[in-house]
């Protein structure tokens, strides 16, 4: 379904906030596609001839372009206005634990080139050597005219990063001093592009909030499971990050083992947990971050950690129901699209089951930006923050 921007947000008039007006214009298109000024009007509740201002000055800016005409029963066909796929570009590094990924993503949420490289575990050395390359090769190929509409980089990078490793020795204190990095300094001090830091998980929510499956609903939950399991959430129409950018880090969610013991869902509905199986079966756990992506070799694996992995989910999506009745829970992941189909199936099935005294069941659905969503969520956050409208800003202390 189309969000109602009137309902959300309207628009005014008044030349003091030309800024809020534009953005508000840019949303529309980015969340309905090619519309024309009349339909863009109605629907943000700004004048034809604030519309006409902003969108012609929008063009000149080569930010929008004019769309094919729409032709009606009678009169003129009417001439949508959209978004201009090479006006804004943006650069986006997701950090991982098996790996990091570096792309260069354009207006409408295509990446127009992307970089990959694999390690062992993410040491800074390694992570900030691949961006000072990769910057170049990334743009050295493009035109100039491209290059100079960079509006930033955006980074996803788990929640205190330094926490999340099983090294001991040297190498557990070469980890450990993430603890210490100044992320935002590192980038900085390689490029003069604005530079955002967002959590990976939170990345890839925004994501599917402006490319995927998000625009369908208003409110909803949303995991993504990478090495570790993480999360976010959507209210309003837009992303919530919460006041220290960690609302909806679902991974943190409490659960029980088998004799009643502690655990994070991170504990129990991870994928380090099918590379332990693997490990531990004299099987190369490589063959889960190989591309194209093939799992056909491991199946005998993937089932049971899908089916563990799925009753947790459906218990942590009642949980986060109790909360706020989210119509939907959205499910993604650093898997195959087959083996995520697979588990949203499940956790519907479990849900079946669950003890849903007092809570609203939400349907639960496939996530549809894949593997690829914390980077492209990375790359999604300047322009996000410089061109979009935040439908939650006002329910931020910051």
């Amino acid at each position: 379904m189309n969000l109602d921007f009137r309902e959300l947000s309207g628009g005014v008039n008044q030349s003091g906030v030309r800024d809020y007006n534009e953005r508000l214009i840019l949303t529309v298109l980015q969340r309905r596609g090619p519309t024309p000024g009349a339909d863009i009007a109605r629907i943000t509740g700004l004048s034809p001839q604030t519309v006409s201002t902003i969108t012609r000055r929008l063009e000149k800016d080569k930010i929008l372009r004019r769309g094919h005409p729409i032709r009606g029963k009678v009169g003129k066909p009417s001439i949508p206005m959209e978004l201009n796929p090479d006006g804004v570009f943006s650069i986006g590094l997701k950090i991982g634990r098996r790996s990091a990924e570096l792309l260069l993503l354009d207006f409408v949420g295509v990446p127009r080139k992307q970089l990959f490289t694999s390690y062992d575990y993410p040491f800074p050395d390694a992570v900030f050597g691949f961006l000072r390359s990769g910057l170049q090769k990334l743009l050295c190929d493009q035109p100039i005219k491209a290059r100079e509409r960079v509006c930033g980089i955006g980074l996803g990078t788990p929640f205190e990063l330094w926490r999340w490793h099983d090294l001991t020795g040297d190498a557990a204190e070469k980890f450990r001093s993430w603890k210490d990095v100044d992320i935002l300094a590192e980038v900085t001090a390689v490029t003069d592009l604005p530079v955002v830091v967002v959590n990976d998980a939170t990345a890839a929510c925004h994501a599917e909030q402006l490319y995927g499956r998000g625009k369908e609903f208003r409110d909803y939950a949303y995991f993504f499971i990478g090495s570790f399991i993480g999360g976010g959430i959507a209210l309003n129409g837009s992303v919530y990050e919460g006041n220290q950018g960690n609302a909806g880090a679902l991974g943190s969610m409490r659960t029980t083992g088998p004799l009643g013991e502690s655990h994070q869902l991170i504990d129990v509905a991870s994928l380090h947990l099918l590379e332990a199986r693997l490990v531990a079966a004299d099987v190369d756990p490589r063959v889960m971050w190989q591309r194209p992506q093939d799992w056909s070799s491991i199946n005998r694996y993937v089932m049971p950690w899908l089916g563990e992995t799925a009753q947790e989910l459906a218990k942590a999506s009642l949980s986060i129901c109790s909360v706020i009745d989210f119509e939907a829970i959205l499910i993604d992941g650093a898997f195959p699209t087959d083996i995520r189909d697979e588990l949203v199936a499940r956790v519907s099935r479990y849900l079946l089951n669950q003890d849903k005294r007092g809570l609203i069941t939400p349907s639960i659905h496939a996530g549809s930006v894949g593997e690829n969503a914390r980077s492209i969520g990375a790359a999604s956050s300047p322009i996000f923050r410089q061109f979009l409208l935040n439908t939650n800003a006002g329910l931020s202390m910051n």
